[in-house]
């Protein structure tokens, strides 16, 4: 990894960044669209049969709620009393996400809105080559929270075989409706209905490729949370930031998979400097070393800057999924920032603190798309409905304006419901 500074670098980078993940071989396309079209048509069978190609097993698609307990009394104790505990935090932190229904009265009228929970709510829990406990804490919580009284979550089960700490977080949160289903048919079973499941309201959480254009696809058949991208992490830091921490965290994403980006900028020659070296040094010792060099050489970069204000300018054209700053100041920093999906302040808040338990969610937007969306939250699982109630006071008051509108719009049935309330048309 090589230090960028000059403008003309630091734009080619900018542009490949944008690019990594924009280009969707048309054949996976073609296969998702013919999944769900299948799913679509031939509900449960075409779920089996998928299942059975790809995650290589004929078990039966619901996972009974005694086979959940089974599979947890295998997982360490120490690992499931860490998911408790990062489930309060979790839930702690939504619970001040809560909206409530408001209205005021003026002029003759009460106007509001009232909020409610979606009904059916489906999850995605990620399975394939790893498996994400935390994706089920920070998927199903902000829905309970909302108050969603119906939550399905689809978990694949390659090879039949079942993560003992998938299961450990299903129970303790209470799900009863589970799923051994995966890809694009899980996509499409949520969004269509199937024999087995019932049609979902939304569809959140995040998975490969195939899962990702499936979500986009259904769009406004059910909502969505996001498309989510490659993992991604930028750092600000100075002079004062440790070497060694920095090159760790940009590793902690580089290691998600080869797409992944890691990129440091900083205002500091030496700190650079320091970071590649520790960054070869820290390399060495990864199992997934092999996957961590390959995203740094394609989408890693250090940039040197003049200065912090500069470092923040382009994490705002770059909209990072994940940023953190470790500069003197990080507070003060962090008020240049304008585009992020998290934000960890100081030398010791490293991102996986946001990944698994500090409380915040860690459903981000990625690929820039911080620039105008928000992390996953209770907000999500929530439809809000507009409330009007007028006298005839208020009704008088506001008529003539709404019949000169209408007028303007050559809309005349929509005067006539004010001119028949007044006396005739």
């Amino acid at each position: 990894m090589k230090i960028i500074e000059n403008k003309k670098e630091i734009s080619a980078f900018l542009k490949l960044l944008r690019k990594r993940a924009s280009g969707v071989n048309p054949e996976i396309e073609k296969a998702v669209k013919n999944i769900l079209a299948d799913v679509r048509k031939n509900g449960d069978s075409a779920v089996e049969k998928y299942t059975r190609r790809f995650d290589k097993h004929d078990l039966p698609l619901r996972l009974k709620v005694s086979d959940v307990t089974k599979h947890v009394k295998k997982a360490d104790k120490n690992a499931v009393k860490a998911l408790e505990l990062s489930a309060k935090r979790i839930w702690d932190f939504h619970e001040k996400q809560r909206e409530k229904s408001w209205s005021f009265k003026k002029d003759g009228a009460l106007l509001g809105q009232i909020i409610r929970p979606i009904e059916r709510a489906g999850v995605y829990v990620p399975g394939g080559k790893a498996s994400y406990p935390s994706t089920v804490l920070m998927n199903v919580i902000p829905a309970q929270v909302a108050g969603v009284k119906n939550i399905c979550l689809c978990v694949p089960t390659p090879n039949g075989e079942t993560n003992p700490y998938v299961m450990a977080a299903i129970e303790m949160l209470g799900v009863k409706e589970i799923y051994r289903i995966g890809g694009a048919q899980a996509v499409g079973a949520m969004a269509y209905g199937a024999e087995s499941i019932k049609k979902v309201d939304k569809i959140v959480g995040p998975g490969n490729i195939y899962v990702a254009l499936a979500k986009k696809m259904v769009f406004g058949e059910v909502d969505i949370d996001m498309i989510a991208g490659p993992s991604e992490i930028l750092i600000i830091a100075d002079e004062t930031a440790n070497p060694e921490f920095v090159a760790a965290d940009m590793l902690s994403q580089a290691e998600h998979d080869e797409l992944a980006s890691s990129i440091l900028i900083t205002d500091s020659e030496v700190l650079a400097g320091n970071v590649i070296r520790e960054l070869n040094i820290q390399l060495k010792g990864l199992k997934r070393k092999d996957i961590a060099k390959k995203s740094l050489e394609r989408f890693g970069a250090i940039i040197k800057t003049k200065s912090i204000k500069e470092a923040a300018d382009i994490a705002n054209e770059i909209a990072p999924e994940h940023l953190e700053i470790m500069t003197k100041k990080p507070e003060k920093d962090a008020e240049m920032i304008e585009n992020a999906g998290a934000i960890f302040l100081g030398q010791w808040t490293p991102e996986p603190l946001g990944d698994y338990s500090a409380g915040p969610n860690h459903t981000l937007p990625t690929g820039g798309t911080a620039r105008f969306s928000s992390p996953l939250g209770v907000y999500d699982f929530i439809k809000r409905t507009s409330l009007l109630q007028f006298d005839k006071k208020g009704f008088m008051l506001l008529s003539d304006t709404v019949e000169a509108i209408a007028d303007a719009e050559g809309l005349e049935a929509h005067a006539n419901t004010i001119r028949i309330r007044r006396g005739g048309v």
